[in-house]
């Protein structure tokens, strides 16, 4: 075709119908001009959003930012304002209390993408698969003590439960954050609890192998409904996964309900893991806890971005205070049944304390 207009003295290409697409993207349109040129003959190098920042964009900033096309406020989903999805979205994200006047503007500190996870957690996984094969082949299972074993039925297997509330309750936050940049730290938080899950899962049926009469693999169920330990937990996360309004749920999973099973299922329940010769789970929860890190410094970092707007600095203070109590009381129950649960409930509920202060929220 091209050659048949050179042919007949005509020059030009063919058009692509993905044109409009690219040129939209790389070029600008009328509402998201990409700079003040309207001469379209002297294209920038980049799309249009990123554009100002006059340097090339970042891997994290081209494959990150300003992805959603639901934030309408009037048809989040381009659809009619009157079905029920987008009234959900209308009440619970675009009328959220929160308010910013531009969510897209948050950033990981982290600049987590999925490339960058997936080697990170790769190298991740095989350390621990590491310390589970090399345990295993010193019988490691074998030499713990019955006490120990039982400790492990009641406190440690169950955990998958609490887990897998907080992966449901970091699912929920990526299906109705307001930006793309957010959605993704939680869709690497909730991937994190899924992996950790999992783990957990494993080494359940691993001490089943070992310890056939102990109630592993049938018996968590039963721990996480009825066992006192676990009451303050299960009430707090099943409240969290009712908590619809995105910027509450954020709130009571990131700052207080994660902080609160972290402090105490991961630091506290370490500790006496060491000093039972359990090696296996002391380390495996030392991996674990640099999971929680990393949402540490996404929670207080879009926390810190919130501050930004006048007033919800109050909003997500009220938010804290409602949500601490039932966080203390879900360490307390599950620390009591620790060695030196006392100490190890009030160290906790100091960490967990420590850590919100840190993030602006004071007693």
């Amino acid at each position: 075709m091209e050659a048949a207009l050179r042919a007949s003295g005509r020059t030009g290409t063919i058009a692509s119908p993905c044109a409009p697409l690219r040129d939209a993207c790389l070029y600008g349109d009328g509402d998201h001009p990409m700079n003040d040129q309207s001469d379209l003959s002297k294209p920038l190098k980049t799309w249009s959003h990123l554009a100002g920042k006059r340097r090339r964009p970042s891997e994290y900033e081209i494959v990150s930012t300003n992805l959603l096309w639901s934030t309408d406020d009037e048809m989040p989903w381009a659809l009619s304002p009157d079905i029920d999805m987008n009234k959900w979205y209308l009440r619970y994200r675009n009328n959220s209390p929160l308010k910013h006047d531009d969510w897209d503007a948050f950033r990981d500190p982290d600049e987590m993408v999925y490339r960058s996870y997936n080697v990170m957690q790769d190298g991740h996984e095989t350390y621990v698969d590491g310390l589970i094969r090399d345990h295993a082949k010193n019988d490691h299972d074998a030499s713990l003590s019955a006490d120990w074993v039982a400790a492990l039925a009641r406190l440690y297997t169950p955990t998958r439960y609490p887990l897998h509330c907080v992966q449901m309750g970091s699912a929920y936050l990526v299906q109705i954050v307001p930006a793309s940049t957010i959605e993704n730290c939680a869709m690497f938080q909730a991937a994190d609890q899924l992996r950790w899950v999992s783990r957990v899962a494993y080494r359940t049926k691993e001490l089943a192998n070992t310890y056939a009469d102990t109630g592993f693999v049938a018996g968590e169920r039963k721990a996480w409904e009825e066992d006192a330990c676990w009451q303050g937990f299960r009430e707090l996360l099943e409240r969290v996964l009712i908590a619809y309004d995105w910027a509450e749920h954020f709130v009571a999973l990131n700052v207080v309900a994660k902080p609160a099973f972290d402090e105490a299922c991961i630091r506290q329940l370490g500790r006496p893991a060491r000093s039972k010769g359990d090696t296996l789970l002391a380390q495996m929860l030392d991996a674990q806890w640099e999971d929680s890190e990393r949402a540490r410094r996404w929670t207080g970092a879009l926390v810190e971005f919130a501050r930004e707007t006048e007033g919800n600095a109050a909003v997500m203070a009220d938010w804290v205070a409602k949500w601490v109590p039932l966080g203390d009381a879900a360490i307390d129950a599950y620390c009591a049944a620790l060695p030196a649960g006392e100490d190890a409930a009030a160290e906790a509920k100091g960490a967990a304390s420590a850590y919100r202060a840190s993030l602006g929220f004071g007693a």
